[in-house]
């Protein structure tokens, strides 16, 4: 499975295609091959896929799924691997944008992020869970990380060899999937036993009420009910890593 991007063959403001391999085929304009400093603005090309085109890049695809109002995708690849096509109405007619997790922050905090060591610490040692797969490097923070299977949570900090501290990171659509399939508040009370746990989201809040493809406020309930019930795990959103 491949998402394949050629150069536009009609005279056109947009000078790429792309075809997204869903539904035998979705051929669209775009600006650029992919969304790495801002939205791409995309329309429907209006035309089959060229049978010889001007391939630009060939994409490895391990997902291309359809969410709601949206197309998701995550190419075979360490860097810039997860995207979506979210598809919209505008003024009475269709507008499409490709974006990914960094273009779609409306407001971005124009700040450093710290870089100081922690408070008394000569150095901090970050145990990574085996299976996490585009673990954070920390390469700022001071720290350093090794690879170990942790008994729970994405990330940890062990003293003793006793695990004392994790963190569990979860994307919007995997929190999504946790609190409306009833998972979530069995996860946090595993993170429970461990003496300082948290659950860090890869987002703002406000993100839950634009999703289309559950109840809103069936997110909220749902995260509200799992606070009061392990309030020992704080689940924290954050907008960037």
């Amino acid at each position: 499975m491949e998402l394949l991007i050629a150069r536009n063959p009609e005279d056109s403001t947009l000078p790429y295609i792309v075809l997204i391999p869903l539904d035998g085929g979705i051929v669209l304009r775009a600006k650029d091959t992919w969304p790495r400093t801002a939205k791409i603005y995309c329309h429907r090309h209006g035309l089959p896929w060229p049978e010889d085109p001007d391939i630009v890049e060939r994409i490895p695809l391990r997902s291309c799924v359809r969410r709601g109002a949206s197309i998701s995708i995550e190419a075979d690849r360490t860097r810039e691997s997860r995207s979506q096509f979210v598809i919209t109405q505008a003024r009475g007619r269709e507008m499409i944008f490709w974006q990914n997790a960094r273009t779609t922050r409306a407001a971005r905090p124009n700040v450093a992020l710290p870089t100081a060591r922690a408070a008394g610490l000569d150095d901090l040692e970050i145990v990574v869970d085996t299976r996490e797969k585009y673990a954070w490097k920390f390469t700022t923070q001071q720290a350093s990380t090794r690879r170990e299977a942790l008994r729970v949570g994405d990330y940890g900090v062990v003293d003793d060899d006793e695990l004392v501290a994790v963190v569990e990171r979860k994307g919007l659509e995997d929190l999504a999937g946790s609190l409306s399939g009833g998972r979530m508040i069995y996860r946090l009370e595993e993170l429970a036993t461990v003496p300082r746990a948290a659950v860090v989201v890869e987002e703002r809040y406000s993100a839950i009420f634009k999703l289309t493809h559950v109840r809103p406020s069936l997110l909220a309930e749902a995260l509200a009910e799992c606070q009061v019930r392990v309030p020992s795990v704080p689940i924290i959103f954050a907008e960037t890593r």
